[in-house]
């Protein structure tokens, strides 16, 4: 026969789980450093400036 599981129990430690799992992705995402912000932030700008480049505008067709 199966274990016998205590319903309340499991659903807590599935909420934990979950909540923990939510706390690592807010770590990474805004537990950075405000040179790493910096930084983020000036690649994703010369990677839109070198997609902007490539771009064919309305002028140009």
């Amino acid at each position: 026969m199966g274990d016998i599981v205590n319903l309340k129990r499991f659903r807590k430690k599935r909420a934990r789980d979950q909540a923990a799992k939510d706390a690592d992705a807010r770590r990474a995402r805004f537990g950075r450093s405000k040179a790493e912000r910096q930084r983020d932030q000036e690649e994703n700008r010369k990677l839109n400036s070198v997609l902007d480049h490539h771009r064919i505008g309305e002028d140009q067709t």
